[in-house]
């Protein structure tokens, strides 16, 4: 399997094959603390091959910077490959929508993407506390 496209996002959908996405971020910016961020997505694209034939079990993780993940359940999805014979690889989009979000510290975070508990990608998450009257 390929990762492909891993971003975290405003919003995404999957449009009949196509992954749409809007607003990718790196950053957020807060002027307290604990913060919520009301919502946010989670877009990958995938891609699999023959050798990838059978069901996989994809994970993924919001870790911050002591290792502790900060969703509140266990996020993914089973995923069960089969590539038609007239095809050389499978291309398949997964868009997970996070809510309320919250974080009670500034720092480093990851989204760390599994499958089969190996790690396949991380996207980079950072909190950082601004004055209320510091722009951004």
């Amino acid at each position: 399997m390929e990762v492909q496209v891993a971003v975290l996002c405003d919003s995404a959908s999957n449009y009949h094959g196509k992954l749409c996405i809007l607003g990718t971020f790196d950053t957020l910016y807060t002027t307290q603390l604990p913060a919520v961020h009301p919502h946010c997505s989670i877009a990958l694209r995938l891609v699999f091959r023959d050798e990838d034939t059978g069901d996989s079990k994809l994970r993924l993780r919001l870790i911050d910077e002591d290792g502790v993940n900060k969703l509140p359940a266990d996020i993914g999805a089973n995923i069960h490959v089969e590539l038609p014979a007239d095809m050389y690889f499978l291309s398949k989009n997964l868009v997970f929508n996070l809510q309320q979000i919250a974080f009670d510290k500034t720092g480093q975070y990851s989204i760390d993407i599994l499958l089969n508990d190996k790690m396949m990608a991380r996207i980079p998450l950072q909190v950082v506390l601004r004055p209320p009257n510091q722009p951004v």
